[in-house]
């Protein structure tokens, strides 16, 4: 009921998550999807409970079915200036401020001043 009605008034909610807080060196990586509210993927699920060959196979799906994805990172030496945390959610912010549309294939401008009020892993962007 809840994607219906955000469908219904063309803000959709993009998830947001991030990769690569526990190593002791290299990037953070954060990833921002907006997937279509009538078209669910199957098998979507903990990427720590799927095995490689399946989160291949749903990272090419989600690619090509997601209204807009993006992936950004923060590297060492942002992660050494800010600390993890900070590094991690400039991340964050960097993916869900520059998705790709799947529609057109080019990079969308649509976030909304919604965004503004997020906190950490969610953002609205208006179709």
């Amino acid at each position: 009921m809840r994607q219906a009605k955000l469908f219904e008034f063309r803000e959709l909610v993009a998830g947001v998550d991030e990769a690569g807080r526990g190593p002791l060196a290299g990037p953070v990586a954060a990833a921002a999807v907006i997937l279509h509210p009538d078209r669910p993927i199957v098998g979507l699920a903990d990427s720590k409970k799927l095995t490689a060959e399946r989160r291949d196979v749903l990272a090419s799906e989600i690619r090509e079915r997601a209204l807009a994805w993006s992936v950004a990172w923060a590297d060492p030496a942002e992660i050494d200036a800010l600390n993890i945390l900070a590094a991690t959610l400039l991340a964050m912010r960097r993916a869900k401020e520059s998705p790709v549309s799947t529609s057109t294939r080019g990079r969308c401008s649509m976030i909304s001043p919604a965004c503004q009020r997020c906190s950490s892993t969610a953002c609205c962007l208006t179709f």
